[in-house]
């Protein structure tokens, strides 16, 4: 058997509102060496109608999943809510599956690292989802960085402008907590977080502001940040969900000294600025050809990533963000609210003492 008829089975644990981008994917045959054979959750309701709708096994109970179809299963998909990522990923490394986690890897640091550690000691690989390095425009922006088309950076930044009401939060109990989920840091703006630090690179310092304006929830809706990076560069990200009536943007430029970029749309989809000093025969068909207008604020960018996936697992492929790499912008993230908890700039590397995500509140 060849590699192009190798094919991995996909299950997913935790149907909720982003397991739907998942199934369709996996489900619906969008990526020829991939299927989805089971789903789970624990509301029966919603693991049945993720069951029935893609004709696929359902269950409550990830262990009985496990015991049942554990040796057709080979990825292992896990969408639940944020504060459930570590405990049931380390639930499961036993079954020495691979795992694909949806982002942000974990809420605390030392839960990531014990992922981390796990998932080596069982000899599975762990990916951390993130879709937006994956959109057309961001891809094309990384390849100007890496081809040196900037000269020197002087400013990065990144902004998302969203709407979730009261609505949005009220959904699950677990929204906008500390224990099971954070703000719009931790959130919404986490991809954008991640574009930022892996466009500009290693970060020595940051500080933080943050608001809760217009909704009911123990996190912020609101925040506002500025980096310092190892190079001498600054960074902005400024990301709320307090935009009203509907989402505005979600966007990333970077200045250097011999080109601008910017990258707008409300899903970083849209190629708005592409300037430089020094230009290319291509560089006037950029603003045109690499655009695209996604459905909603997910993109494309989750088939391509578990393209990517499927590729390194079956070809041995470079691809798919890794723990280690997810560990990084949740590092970052940390530091935002170890910021805006001690009031103080924070620089790196540290160790979080007052940092709320991933903890019980009084």
């Amino acid at each position: 058997m060849t590699t192009q008829d190798t094919q991995l089975n996909f299950a997913l644990v935790g149907c909720g509102r982003i397991a739907q981008r998942h199934a369709e994917i996996l489900g619906k045959g969008e990526i020829p060496r991939a299927r989805l054979v089971a789903v789970c959750d624990v509301k029966e309701e919603r693991a049945r109608q993720f069951g029935e709708k893609y004709g696929v096994p359902w269950f409550v109970d990830y262990h009985d999943m496990m015991e049942q179809l554990g040796e057709q299963i080979d990825v292992l998909n896990i969408l639940t809510p944020s504060g459930m990522h570590a405990p049931v990923c380390l639930d499961l490394v036993s079954y020495r599956k691979h795992f694909v986690v949806e982002k942000p890897m974990a809420l605390r640091l030392e839960d990531a690292d014990a992922m981390i550690r796990a998932c080596d000691e069982a000899g599975v690989r762990l990916f951390v989802v993130k879709q937006n390095r994956y959109n057309v425009p961001v891809r094309k922006l990384r390849e100007a960085l890496e081809a040196g088309r900037f000269g020197k950076l002087a400013l990065g930044t990144v902004r998302v402008r969203w709407c979730r009401d009261q609505k949005y939060y009220d959904q699950d109990a677990w929204r906008g907590t500390w224990a099971q989920d954070g703000g719009v840091f931790t959130n919404q703006a986490s991809h954008h977080v991640d574009l930022l630090q892996w466009m500009l690179g290693p970060v020595e310092s940051v500080f933080a502001k943050s608001a809760t304006a217009f909704v009911d929830i123990e996190a912020e809706d609101t925040g506002i940040a500025v980096l310092k990076f190892a190079s001498g560069a600054l960074g902005i990200i400024e990301a709320t969900t307090a935009a009203r009536p509907k989402d505005l943007e979600g966007s990333i430029s970077l200045l250097g000294e011999r080109g601008t970029v910017e990258i707008g749309g409300f899903a970083v989809n849209k190629m708005l600025r592409w300037h430089f000093v020094e230009p290319q025969p291509t560089d006037a068909e950029i603003l045109e050809k690499y655009s695209e207008n996604p459905p909603n604020v997910y993109g494309f960018g989750h088939r391509r990533y578990l393209e990517d996936v499927v590729s390194n697992l079956i070809d041995g492929t470079p691809g798919g963000v890794d723990g280690r790499e997810g560990r990084r912008s949740l590092e970052l993230i940390t530091a935002l609210y170890e910021s805006i908890e001690t009031g103080r700039e924070i620089s790196f590397p540290f160790q979080p003492k007052h940092c709320r995500l991933g903890r019980e509140t009084a």
